[in-house]
Formats: structure tokens, C-alpha cells, sequence
């Protein structure tokens, strides 16, 4: 438009002019340090991290607010699910905001019941008594090492005055656990008695945990083996092996140097528990050594005038007198049988008085007795086994060279004979031990160099952006701002002129000295004013040509010389 190329015209002319090119120089400058400061900031901007994640929207009120009553500068992440504050301030925070006994978590304990309304009903009484004791479970479960958040669900049934109708408790128990931590069965079984216990009437049986995952912690028809090993039985049989091959290898390092000896032990552990019942009984003894323990003894004598017979009516009447005659001959000696036969003189035998005795004796001795009830402990070691590897001596040859050499006989007798006695060795129990002597293997991983350390490599990134940032700085200052302030202060032109001077006053010098003259000559000078004594016509011709001359070939220098003069320089 022919309009505006007049207006671009006053615009170029007014750039061009000295005011505008203040003007632009001020902007540059204003826009180098916006440039610099800019960069300034981006080398020292603060890192955050998470101060807390995942909290509800009461927590993170009272946190917000309790942040900006400390004067920590903080910030919300993509989606406002988590509180970013400064690196070097999280922990400070965190533990200013415990005190104050944030995050909640939004479980409430029984300081629920201490603002109960007058005139609440008996049901808002209940929901809030279980609201208080799931709360308080929550915060006793979440203290736990492993435990992030935890919540509590329980599920208390109304109580019936009929036994039949009577229902038992039940709870639920969600859990959070931290990255790449995890819980034992000792520690789910823990939980699960622990929230037992503080429910009234509630069996361990009846208490479900899950984790963030899913997975069924308290899994209850997995009845556990009685004859299967327990995570705790097995890290003891670890500790003891490692304990074994710790003893083993300090004991010989100082005599084959660090780093040259390996161990590795197995323990055999018994884990049965043996109980045991013996009753023993020592042989007979003879009577003189034996121990009466009770002795007694009966003794009865009974006596009779020697009528025998068939008891009855017969045998007590008298005898009748004898009708058959006597025809068997007399008995010698006069002596009469027992079958009551006739005697000599034809009567009958005169009785004899007989009688019956009886002894009875019964003694009872000590019966010796031992009865042994042993129970053995589990956890008894029955066989240890115990591998030794020593590597070569390093000695040093006549040349001064250094070369492995195997152990002596005696060395490696010496070495078994520590080792028996650093791992209990104990033949009639079947322990092994084995010691092998031969030269490590020197193939081994190389040390990864420093600068390849993954430590390294942050700490030169980090250097690198504060080198870069300060080159940056520097060259914006002296190639792009000092000039500008120079110019806007007028140093510059200063500096140009006084450069000019000095390269006229060298130029004029050299001039001088190639034509003869030297301007620091006295004598010189005098000359050329025309006061010598000595043909003063013809050296006044001379100065004059001379000065002629460099006038013609150098008026810069010429012009120069006579502002001295005028000066008085």
C-alpha cells in the first residue's frame, strides 16, 4: 500500500537513529537477562516426590492445610491422587504431619463415641460402636511393618434368645501391603488372632485376609501337616548352616589369606519329637544278697486219741462182742496195725494218741525296678557335612616371581584337623568332611569400571548440566549483555576512540622513524621549529619539504602531531 511504505520508512529511520538504538539495546539486554535468569531457574528447579498417595478427601484437606501452615511448598500429581512436596522435605514433613496424626486413613476408633448426640437411637448406637471397633482393628493391623492400609469388616449378628438361633461373628480383613513386601504364614496367622481376640465370641476360623491382589491369605481348608517343615524350621536349619561355614572360614583365613577358602556346610536336622517310656527289672538275686521286704509265717498243730472211721450214727455206738473165732496168728512184738486187726489176746488194739501239724511261711524280697521316661527335643542335628576348597600358596621363587604352589601334607592335616573342630565334628554321629587343595579359577566377572557405575553416571549428569548451564551464562554475559551495556553506557565508543588515538599515535611514530625524524628528539623538534644557529634558511627548506611530505602521504599523522602541539602535549 503506498501508505505504509512511508510509515516503514519512519520506522527504519527512527531504528536507525541514536534514540532507537538505545531503545533496541535495552530490549536486547532486557531479553538476554530474561534468557539468563530463565536458565538460572531451570538448573536449580526443585525435584518433588510423593508426599502421600491414595487418601481420602478429609486426609487430604488436613494435610493441605497443615502443609501450608509449615510453609512447605507442594503440588498435586496427574489426576490430584497424590501430594507432591520438595525432595529434601519429605521425610521432615512426613514426620510433622505423624505428629499431628495425619493421614487418618479415614478409619475413626472409638473417639467416635465420645460425640454421641442425646436422644440417638439404639441402632445408630450399634452401627457406630462396630464402626469404632473396625477402626481401631484397622489401626492396630496397619501398624504392622509390612501392612501399607489396612481395612476391617465385621459382621456381628443380632443376639437371640434362642440357642438354636444363636450366629457367630464374623470379619473380613483387607490389606495393602508394600512394593515387595509380603506376609508369612506366622504373620497371617498373627492377624488372624488378633482380630479374633477382640471380637467377642469370634473363632480364628471364621477371619478372611486378602490382599491389594486378591489373594486369599487365611486360606483355613488348608489344614496344616503335622510331619511337613514350617518356614521356621527351615531358616533355622539356614542359620545353622551358614553359622557352620562362617566359623569355618574364620578360622582359616588367617592362616591361607583372605579370599582363598570356600566352605559350604548341610545340616541333617531331625525335627521329630520322640518321647520315650522304659520299665526294666534287674535278675533275680540270691536269698543272702535279696531284700526282705515283708516276711510271715503260720504254724498249727491239732491232736487226736487215734478212733478213726466212717463218721456217723455206727462209729459212736460201742463195739458188740465177736462171734467168729480167733484163727490168725499173734502179731510180733505185740504190735497192732492200723487196720485195726485183733490182737494176741483176741481184743481189740488199745488206741494211740496221734495228732497234725502245719506251719506255712511266706517272705517277700525287693524286686530292683528302673523306669526311664525320656522325651528328645526337636531340632537334634544327626549328620553335618562339610566341603572345604584352599587354594594354592602364593610363594615367591628364587627369580623373585610369584607362583602357587599346592599345600603340604601337614598344611592340609592341619587345615582338616581346625575344621573338625570349628563345625563339632563327630565320627560316631556319621559327619563327612571333605578338604580339596587345588588353584581358583582366576575367569572371573570384571569389575565394572567407575565410570560405568550406575552412581557415577547420575553424579556426571549432574555435573554435566551445571558445566552446561554455566557455559551457557558465560556466553550470553560476555558475547551478548557486556556489549550491550558497553554500548548503552557509552564505554564502547570511548574505548573506539581512544584504539583510534593510539593507532594514529603508532602509525605517526612509525611515519617519524621512517623519515628520520624522531618526535622524542629534542633537537628534532627544535629543527623543525627553525631556531638552530646553523643554516637556519636551509634547514627550515628541509623541515618544510619534510613536513610536506607527510602531510601529502599521511595527513592523519600531520594532524595529529599539530593537535599536540596546540595541546601543549
Amino acid at each position: 500500500m503506498p501508505g505504509s511504505q512511508p510509515a516503514q520508512n519512519g520506522m527504519m529511520g527512527y531504528a536507525r537513529s541514536p534514540q532507537g538504538k538505545r531503545i533496541l539495546l535495552i530490549i536486547a539486554a532486557a531479553a538476554t537477562l530474561a534468557v539468563m535468569a530463565g536458565i538460572w531457574l531451570w538448573s536449580q528447579k526443585v525435584e518433588y516426590r510423593v508426599l502421600f498417595s491414595n487418601f481420602n478427601d478429609r486426609d487430604g484437606g488436613a494435610i493441605v492445610a497443615s502443609l501450608q501452615q509449615m510453609n512447605v511448598p507442594y503440588k498435586y500429581s496427574d489426576g490430584g491422587t497424590a501430594i507432591l512436596v520438595p525432595e529434601n522435605m519429605v521425610h521432615d514433613a512426613r514426620l510433622k504431619l505423624a505428629a499431628q496424626g495425619l493421614p487418618k486413613g479415614g478409619n475413626v476408633g472409638f473417639e467416635l463415641m465420645e460425640n454421641q448426640k442425646l436422644g440417638i437411637s439404639q441402632f445408630l448406637e450399634q452401627v457406630n460402636f462396630q464402626r469404632a471397633l473396625e477402626g481401631e482393628l484397622a489401626r492396630s493391623v496397619g501398624s504392622l511393618a509390612s501392612v501399607q492400609t489396612a481395612r476391617v469388616h465385621l459382621a456381628l449378628p443380632k443376639a437371640s434368645v434362642f440357642v438354636r438361633d444363636q450366629q457367630k461373628p464374623t470379619a473380613s480383613v483387607v490389606l495393602s501391603l508394600y512394593p515387595g513386601r509380603y506376609l508369612d504364614p506366622q504373620q497371617v496367622s498373627a492377624i488372624v488372632h488378633l482380630v479374633a481376640s477382640s471380637v467377642p465370641e469370634l473363632s480364628p476360623k471364621a477371619v478372611t485376609i486378602v490382599d491389594q491382589n486378591g489373594n486369599l491369605l487365611s486360606d483355613t481348608t488348608k489344614q496344616a501337616q503335622p510331619n511337613t517343615l514350617d518356614p521356621t524350621q527351615l531358616k533355622y536349619v539356614q542359620d545353622m548352616q551358614q553359622d557352620i561355614v562362617k566359623r569355618v572360614e574364620s578360622i582359616i583365613a588367617p592362616i591361607v589369606g583372605n579370599g582363598n577358602v570356600r566352605a559350604e556346610a548341610t545340616a541333617d536336622v531331625d525335627f521329630s519329637r520322640s518321647e520315650q517310656a522304659s520299665e526294666a527289672y534287674k535278675p533275680n538275686q540270691t536269698k543272702d544278697s535279696a531284700a526282705v521286704r515283708s516276711k510271715q509265717s503260720s504254724e498249727a498243730n491239732s491232736a487226736s486219741n487215734g478212733t478213726s472211721g466212717v463218721p456217723g450214727a455206727l462209729s459212736n455206738q460201742p463195739p458188740a462182742p465177736a462171734t467168729a473165732p480167733i484163727v490168725n496168728p499173734a502179731v510180733a512184738n505185740g504190735a497192732a496195725n492200723q487196720t485195726g486187726a485183733a490182737t494176741p489176746n483176741g481184743a481189740l488194739p488199745t488206741p494211740t494218741a496221734t495228732g497234725n501239724s502245719r506251719k506255712d511261711e511266706t517272705i517277700n524280697y525287693e524286686v530292683d525296678k528302673t523306669v526311664r521316661y525320656t522325651q528328645q527335643p526337636m531340632g537334634g542335628v544327626r549328620r553335618l557335612t562339610v566341603a572345604v576348597v584352599v587354594n594354592y600358596k602364593r610363594t615367591m621363587d628364587n627369580t623373585g616371581k610369584i607362583v602357587m604352589r599346592p599345600l603340604t601334607e601337614a598344611e592340609r592335616n592341619q587345615i582338616t584337623d581346625l575344621v573338625k573342630e570349628a563345625m563339632g565334628y563327630n565320627k560316631d554321629r556319621g559327619d563327612s568332611l571333605n578338604v580339596v587343595n587345588t588353584q581358583f579359577s582366576t575367569d572371573m566377572e570384571p569389575e565394572v569400571p567407575l565410570w560405568k557405575q550406575p552412581g557415577m553416571i547420575d553424579l556426571a549428569k549432574e555435573i554435566g548440566k551445571y558445566v552446561l548451564v554455566a557455559a551457557v551464562l558465560l556466553f550470553l554475559y560476555f558475547r551478548v549483555l557486556r556489549p550491550i551495556v558497553w554500548k548503552l553506557s557509552g564505554r564502547e565508543e570511548r574505548e573506539r576512540l581512544a584504539k583510534e588515538k593510539a593507532e594514529a599515535e603508532a602509525a605517526a611514530a612509525a611515519a617519524a622513524v621512517a623519515a628520520g625524524f624522531d618526535p622524542d628528539d629534542p633537537d628534532a623538534i627544535v629543527n623543525l621549529s627553525g631556531e638552530s644557529e646553523v643554516d637556519e634558511r636551509a634547514q627550515y627548506k628541509a623541515n618544510l619539504e619534510t613536513a610536506k611530505q607527510w602531510a601529502k602521504n599521511d595527513p592523519k599523522l600531520v594532524a595529529s602531531i599539530i593537535k599536540s602541539w596546540v595541546n601543549n602535549e
